[in-house]
Order: structure tokens, then sequence, then C-alpha cells
């Protein structure tokens, strides 16, 4: 069947499903996870499974797209007023590398490439739905910290998706090519901290320069 399918997210299983496949999904990745294992994980026969998802490809993008957000939520949920800048962009630096360094990102990665000319509105729903709302609500933590004077941006989204880029800086290439498996933790801090010094040392406030608003 075609993956294009409009899915319905409601039903009483509808939730068990999804966690279910979301687990199987996160272990395995999409080319080694089973629709059996991920019925068993879930708790379901097959039948309503496919009630559901009908095709393994709708139901992955449904967990990426979670995913995602979850992502995104969890990063944002650390934005405190206690924090000092350079902790909070640290935190959310993790987040972003750990995701990178996952086996999920490298099977949606790879899934949106192999289906892009045959299901181009897959890949753009999951964009829409994932990565794009996590680009915003960093893209409008820039601008409130730019108001707030304690950064200094003046294209937030440009800056968003720079800070996204210096976040998988190595990581994500190795990991697309298998140069290596999942890298080390004290890898990942090393690549966030590079990414948060980077970042700070253009947008910084306390760097000596004007800074323009996005209407200037």
């Amino acid at each position: 069947m075609g993956v294009t399918r409009v899915v319905t997210r409601t039903g009483r299983k509808f939730d068990q499903v999804v966690e279910g496949a979301r687990r199987v999904f996160l272990a395995h990745g999409f080319e080694g996870a089973s629709v059996d294992e991920i019925a068993r994980e879930a708790e379901v026969s097959k039948a309503t499974l496919y009630s559901y998802f009908p095709d393994k490809r709708l139901l992955f993008m449904e967990v990426a797209r979670g995913e995602c957000k979850r992502q995104a939520d969890a990063a944002m949920k650390l934005v405190q007023p206690d924090l000092s800048t350079r902790d909070l962009f640290m935190a959310v630096a993790m987040q972003i590398v750990d995701f990178f360094n996952s086996p999920m990102s490298l099977s949606i990665f790879r899934l949106c490439v192999a289906e892009s000319e045959r299901f181009p509105e897959m890949a753009r729903e999951f964009y829409r739905n994932g990565p794009l709302i996590a680009r915003q609500m960093l893209s409008d933590y820039l601008t409130c910290a730019t108001e707030a004077g304690t950064l200094c941006v003046d294209d937030p989204d440009h800056a968003a998706d720079q800070f996204a880029e210096l976040c998988k800086a190595g990581i994500f290439t190795q990991r697309l090519f298998g140069v290596a498996d999942e890298l080390p933790e004290d890898h990942c801090h090393k690549v966030a901290q590079s990414a948060v010094e980077m970042f700070l040392a253009r947008y910084g406030a306390q760097v000596e320069r004007v800074c323009f608003s996005p209407d200037a």
C-alpha cells in the first residue's frame, strides 16, 4: 500500500501502538524493526497495528515526528529563569547531539531520502511536524533573548539552523557512513561544548558590534 494515507490519530489503542513502535525503533532503527516485534511490544495484534498503519513507513514517520517533538519539548523545558545563557545552550546542545548520535536519526534521514521522490509529501509532513517545530522553538527563544539584551541575533531562523548544524558537527556524518558506532558521551559533550562556544562567540551580546533588529 502507498504511504501517503493520512494517519487517523484516534482509537483506543493508537497511543499503545505508537509507544510500542517507539521502543522498537529506538532500539533497532527502521530496517531492524519487524512488524511482529512491534506488535508484541505494543501488546496488540498485527491486524490492530495494520488498521492504524498499513505500512511500516507510516508508523515510523509517526514515531519520528513524535520523537523530534519530544526532544524539542524537553530542550525548551530547560529554559529556566535561573539558568545562565551558556548553561541553557549547553543543555539544549546535548539534547540535539544525543539525537543525532542515535539510531533513530539515521533511520529518519535514510528513509526520507529513500522515499523522497516516490512520496515527497511524507518527508515534507515529517519536516513540518518535527524539525520545523524544534527550529521555531529555538528561533522564538533567540528572538526573546535578543529583545532582553542577552543575545544579539539579527536573523533568528538562520541562527537556529546554524546552532543545529554546529551540534551535529562530525557526529552525524561519521554515523551515517558507518565510520563510527554510537559515539561516547565524552566526545558528544565536547561537540556540544564547542557548538555553544562558537555560537556565543558569534551571537553573544558581549561581542563589540552593532546589533541590528530584524526590521532594521
